[in-house]
């Protein structure tokens, strides 16, 4: 049995030392044909081969005893371990010397005859492929947590270690009284032996035990801080990869200025490009200059890494593209949306009206920042693209309203509130009274106010009592009388210009008055002074009535007295 080891072990090391000569001379063969393949032909090119060939010829003689070797030892082994070693090592020596055979064919016919040999091929597998080329990102990423994952480990060694210690002694204590009350000698045979497996036991799981601790506590001794140990790693890994990094850089501004320069080209010399208004010629063309630039910002560093043999860089923006592609999948109806309405053939168009937030807006221009403009108030808003996607615009009408007001207009709103709009946002209105006091609206509350514009033109509707004394001319005389006399005295008081219409007309017949009502429609430049002229009309009533001595009546209140007698 010792000898068939022995005889192993020999095998083994001379497989090994032969691994290492056909490695070395496989370099020379990589080297020889590169050489050969780079430079003309030297005068002593052919003994080079020669001597390669001999050497090859040699390592074939050696993996061929070698196999005679394992082959009889196969036959002579007594048990199915040896065996399967044996034969492991066999198809490991078979392997090396059919590619050794392979190596001297191709150096002596100095081509690859791999394309006359007739092979099956394998099946593709899209997983394996996958992982093939993201396999050195994820090194990268164990070498990156080697520590944090070896800590991990010997925590995990000593939990496990501690949960089985107590068991041990506990086995150890209950065989021990077991000895202490057994007199048959077979029983304590096989405690004694019993004893013996789990003292054995026991010392094993407290070394193990205090290893793994020195192991640990070694490892967080030397363990540098979070904020070292990200500084290390990143100088090491831009030194190792700086220069590729910038390069990469390079080439996305260098496609970006390019994409640049193009862009100036078609707005040079394509007509009506860049007009406020395209047709969906000039979207397509914009649309795909737009795709190619973003395709050749992923391309151009992901060819400089391949260019630079950094698979670790070339893995990660395989695993970016990845993600991007899978996030894009999930995406794909919405950027759909996007590209129709880039294309201007979407539920929202250029030039037509939408509602967003509660006010009216004209989409000036669709982009991927699309702008909207409300025409009143020169509100302009820039939104993305995206946020198009849910609404539907119309055509404009004729004469639409845009908005209740403009800087500059005084409105009165149902609240009582009457001001003049010195500003309007997004998201506030501010209004300054007469006087000077500022007060500012939420733009939703100032809207559901229903603001009352001033600044066109606006009516004053005063009314005002005569008495009963008076009944026969109310409704004639009197009535054209005071509408005369408070059209003079608006034009004496300077409101000539201003004034479009005064009426004085019979309203009612109230309880203690004969009421009439005046009917004063002005213009939007004196909407400032709106509470003066309802005071001024009220005063000209009164000076109507005192100089055509009309009496001007009040409430009376009659007391009815009960005759108690």
């Amino acid at each position: 049995m010792i000898k068939t080891y022995l005889k192993i072990l020999l095998l083994i090391t001379l497989i090994t030392s032969s691994s290492l000569i056909s490695t070395t001379l496989w370099a020379e063969q990589d080297k020889f044909t590169e050489n050969t393949l780079s430079t003309p032909p030297l005068k002593n090119t052919r003994n080079e081969t020669l001597s390669t060939l001999l050497s090859f010829v040699e390592l074939q003689d050696q993996l061929r005893r070698d196999i005679t070797d394992l082959r009889a030892s196969l036959k002579s082994s007594s048990t199915n371990t040896e065996k399967a070693d044996i034969k492991e090592l066999l198809e490991k020596a078979e392997k090396k010397l059919k590619g050794t055979t392979v190596n001297i064919e191709n150096i002596a016919a100095d081509t690859d005859l791999s394309l006359l040999r007739v092979s099956k091929a394998r099946p593709f597998n899209l997983q394996k492929e996958l992982f093939s080329l993201i396999e050195p990102a994820l090194k990268e990423m164990k070498h990156a947590t080697s520590d944090v994952r070896l800590k991990s480990n010997l925590r995990e060694k000593i939990t496990y270690y501690k949960q089985r210690e107590p068991i041990a002694r506990q086995a150890l204590k209950n065989i021990a009284k077991l000895n202490q009350a057994n007199k048959n000698p077979k029983i304590r045979k096989a405690l004694v032996k019993m004893n013996k497996n789990w003292s054995k036991q026991l010392v094993f799981i407290e070394s193990e035990i205090q290893a793994k601790k020195l192991q640990l506590l070694k490892l967080e001794s030397q363990e540098k801080s979070f904020t070292q140990k990200s500084e290390s790693y990143f100088k090491e890994f831009f030194q190792r990869r700086g220069w590729t990094l910038i390069q990469a850089l390079l080439s996305i501004i260098g496609v970006l200025i390019f994409s640049r320069l193009v862009h100036n080209l078609f707005t040079r010399f394509i007509k009506g490009y860049r007009a406020e208004k395209r047709g969906v010629q000039l979207r397509v063309i914009d649309l795909l200059h737009r795709l190619f630039t973003f395709l050749l910002v992923i391309i151009a560093p992901m060819i400089i890494f391949y260019l630079e043999e950094d698979w670790v860089l070339f893995s990660l923006g395989i695993l970016f593209l990845i993600a991007f592609a899978w996030t894009l999948r999930l995406a794909i109806p919405r950027y759909w949306g996007q590209l129709e309405l880039f294309l201007n053939v979407g539920p929202v168009r250029e030039g037509e009206r939408i509602e967003l937030n509660g006010i009216p807006w004209q989409v000036k221009n669709i982009n991927m920042y699309s702008l909207l403009e409300n025409p009143v108030t020169g509100l302009i808003q820039r939104i993305d693209i995206d946020d198009l996607i849910d609404l539907r615009s119309r055509p404009i009408g004729t004469n639409e309203p845009w908005f209740p007001c403009k800087r500059g207009d005084w409105v009165h709103l149902s609240d009582g509130m009457r001001g003049k709009v010195t500003g309007i946002s997004l998201e506030f209105i501010q209004m300054i009274q007469r006087g000077g006091a500022s007060t500012t609206y939420q733009m939703a509350d100032f809207l559901a106010l229903s603001p009352k514009n001033l600044s066109k033109s606006f009516r004053i509707k005063e009314t005002f009592g005569i008495g009963y004394t008076h009944q026969m001319k109310s409704t004639t005389d009197i009535v054209e009388i005071m509408q005369k006399y408070i059209t003079e005295r608006a034009v004496e008081e300077g409101y000539k210009e201003d004034v479009q219409n005064i009426r004085v007309e019979f309203e009612s017949a109230a309880d203690s008055s004969l009421n009439l009502v005046v009917v004063a429609d002005f213009k939007g430049s004196v909407a400032d002074i709106y509470m003066r002229l309802r005071r001024a009309i009220q005063r000209w009533c009164v000076d109507a009535c005192t100089e055509n001595g009309w009496d001007i009546p009040y409430p009376q209140l009659t007391i009815h007295a009960e005759n108690t007698q």
